[in-house]
């Protein structure tokens, strides 16, 4: 089986999940929790490179407010369990989005793990955190755009090649998966950038739902698809 390099997921369905057995919808979030333990888990076992998981988006600030505070206190939760397990299996640990809304604490703590986690390589774990892809964009152009009003880069010059090595995760593989559990069928301004080029997988399984022969089957559909970048199918296959 051909492994992809880099896999992102958008885990959607843990509200709906937990509203079908009768429970909050914090519950979900829970019991999500596990199937990242698991997922991270068996792409490290599969030799993929690069896990990015989309936890908390840019819009989901205007969820209830009791969900936000919820997830804010898992997420500070699951750092502090889950980091030394991590760094115990030589994975590092990033978080890409604006850090800037999170509280004082989550903040240090995110760091904390991003520093103790900074030298593994046996795979890159990037967790998606008040992240959008038109924000990962418009980020990236105002850099470049100060660095022109600097003297330091031509305008004409500028390009997609430069715009890339501006993005969140320029220093990853080129994304090649991305999988949405949860039955809807669009990316939701997630890695617009990177996924240019990524194959996509969308499964109706609900996030919780999700385990590792679910994982392992959106990987064998991968590793079928025949990629093309442009090129005619008889070029790839050196007809």
């Amino acid at each position: 089986m051909s492994v992809p390099q880099h896999v992102a997921i958008i885990m959607d369905g843990n509200g709906r999940w937990a509203q079908q057995r009768g429970k909050g919808r914090v519950a979900g979030h829970k019991a999500g929790v596990e199937t990242v333990r698991s997922t991270v888990t068996t792409a490290r076992e599969l030799g993929v490179k690069a896990l990015t998981l989309f936890a908390f988006s840019s819009e989901n600030w205007k969820r209830p407010e009791e969900e936000v505070s919820v997830l804010m206190d898992l997420f500070m939760f699951v750092l502090t369990r889950e980091v030394k397990r991590l760094h115990k299996n030589n994975i590092r640990f990033l978080l890409i989005g604006d850090k800037k809304r999170f509280s004082q604490k989550l903040q240090k703590k995110i760091t904390e793990a991003e520093q103790l986690t900074k030298n593994n390589d046996a795979m890159v774990l990037s967790i998606a955190a008040n992240y959008g892809g038109r924000w990962d964009i418009a980020k990236a152009c105002q850099k470049i755009a100060q660095k022109a009003v600097n003297g330091e880069v031509n305008p004409a010059e500028i390009n997609e090649h430069m715009l890339d090595r501006y993005i969140q995760l320029s220093q990853l593989p080129e994304l090649d998966l991305l999988i949405r559990t949860g039955g809807d069928y669009r990316i939701s301004n997630f890695l617009l950038w990177q996924a240019a080029y990524a194959e996509f997988f969308f499964t109706e399984k609900l996030w919780p739902e999700f385990d590792a022969d679910a994982f392992k089957q959106a990987l064998q559909a991968f590793s079928h698809r025949e990629r093309r970048f442009g090129q005619t199918g008889e070029q790839v296959r050196g007809i």
